[in-house]
């Protein structure tokens, strides 16, 4: 099994970014689709925000990155934004 998985994601990134009670994310659309789009982000060069081993995957840094609250997605359009 993957951890976290994709219910324990959307309710970390929930309890954290939700304001005024409308959760961020509300779908595993919505989440696959922040976790893809930082993980394009980190394979085009930008700097993993937490640990990763040497063989660390893209897709699995960005999702620990989002279970950490260490990027933030965007309510708007869906969109991450660093810290």
């Amino acid at each position: 099994m993957i951890h976290p998985s994709y219910k324990e994601l959307i309710n970390r990134v929930n309890e954290n970014e939700a304001e005024e009670g409308v959760p961020v994310v509300s779908s595993r659309y919505s989440i696959v689709m922040a976790t893809a789009k930082r993980a394009r982000q980190l394979i085009s060069g930008a700097e993993p925000k937490v640990k990763v081993k040497s063989d660390g995957k893209a897709l699995s840094a960005a999702v620990q990155e989002l279970y950490e609250g260490k990027v933030n997605i965007m309510p708007e359009n869906g969109t991450e934004m660093e810290e």
